[in-house]
């Protein structure tokens, strides 16, 4: 009897491994699926996302999104170099500031100057004279400046717009090259 007990023990331990066994092939079919799952979910938002494109690409043909792409090409170099000569008015501008304020310099000490040996009514008049002369000259470049910054703002914002509208159309033209050729 002592046999029975102790080949059934032996029996109960192999049942035991082999269900250890079992339940670990479950837990790895388990997660396979749960893998898979999530693929498949991913590839129907992937065809959701590429059915929501081709709504808005309102399937056109591929010609005429290159040739809406080449326009906007165009209009971003035109752009660019527009926000580089705006770019280069604006240098320009600054350091033509940067002279009248060192003839501005120069000016106030020649009066200085002048004040100890002339009267001081000249003084005076010349002081405001070359005041508002200066005062003028940098309202309209301050002005220039200011105009130029919005006119570089609208650019880069234009610009940013229309790269994001280059990629959409290219990702609109890759998939519909690809669907094409299926």
């Amino acid at each position: 009897m002592s046999c029975t007990i102790e080949k059934a023990l032996a029996d109960a331990k192999a049942l035991v491994e082999r269900l250890r066994e079992h339940d670990n092939a479950a837990e790895a079919l388990i997660e396979q699926t749960t893998a898979l799952n999530k693929r498949v979910e991913a590839m129907k938002q992937y065809q959701e996302e590429i059915q929501e494109l081709n709504e808005v690409a309102r399937h056109r043909p591929r010609s005429s999104l290159v040739l809406g792409i080449q326009q906007e090409n165009r209009q971003i170099r035109e752009l660019q170099q527009e926000n580089k000569e705006l770019r280069t008015s604006l240098e320009e501008h600054q350091s033509a500031l940067e002279l009248i304020m060192s003839k501005y310099r120069e000016q106030m000490f020649r009066l200085l100057m002048a004040s100890k040996k002339d009267d001081p009514g000249i003084i005076m008049k010349l002081k405001e004279q070359h005041s508002k002369e200066l005062q003028e000259h940098v309202d309209q470049i301050t002005e220039m400046a200011a105009v130029m910054r919005k006119a570089i703002e609208i650019d880069e914002q234009q610009g940013c717009k229309e790269q994001e509208r280059i990629f959409q159309l290219e990702v609109n033209i890759q998939f519909y090259g690809n669907s094409k050729n299926k």
